[in-house]
């Protein structure tokens, strides 16, 4: 690739970013907003990379805050087509909402990095402009660790970047620029 990501990269961040992009759709409040003509704007959500277990775990955080549960598999989303066989049974993205709680999860899908602690965790910035995005990813990118430039993908705008302080951070604009 021009830019200096491998092939292999390039792919990894697809996977990752397809896992953003498979998100439910947002909640009736969401739509209102949509539907009225007002600007969305960006949300911070936790986003959890598990290890092969994301469903049960979704499932414990669901009994321990109540609210309604979405998972979507590999299998059972366009990304099949583009990860290995093996993958298939993982989950792609996990939603859990309730009136107190939004949490997403997948379970550990980069071929190419090694799951550790640490990296387990990042916090998610979604919706809004991609002016907005992008102005954001420029603040926090100050003395970071870019993992996947803030660019235009089949999905929408996507990035991520282990900030200064150790905390990871995944941007994604469902719009266009």
């Amino acid at each position: 690739m021009s830019n200096g990501v491998s092939r292999r990269q390039f792919i990894a961040s697809v996977f990752e970013a397809v896992a953003l992009a498979a998100l439910p759709v947002r909640s009736i409040a969401d739509a209102k907003i949509a539907k009225t003509g007002g600007d969305e704007m960006t949300t911070l959500t936790p986003y959890l990379l598990l290890d092969g277990n994301c469903r049960e775990a979704m499932e414990f955080y669901k009994v321990c805050f109540g609210g309604e549960l979405i998972v979507t598999k590999v299998k059972d989303s366009p990304a099949k087509d583009h990860m290995p066989a093996f993958q298939h049974e993982k989950v792609l993205n996990a939603r859990l909402r309730s009136s107190n709680v939004d949490i997403s999860a997948s379970d550990w899908l980069r071929l190419d990095r090694t799951r550790v602690c640490g990296n387990t965790a990042c916090l998610y910035l979604s919706g809004g402009t991609c002016e907005e995005l992008k102005l954001l990813f420029d603040k926090l990118s100050e003395g970071a660790d870019v993992i996947d430039p803030l660019s235009q993908q089949f999905f929408g705008t996507y990035g991520a970047l282990t900030d200064k302080f150790g905390v990871r951070w995944m941007f994604h604009s469902s719009k266009k620029t």
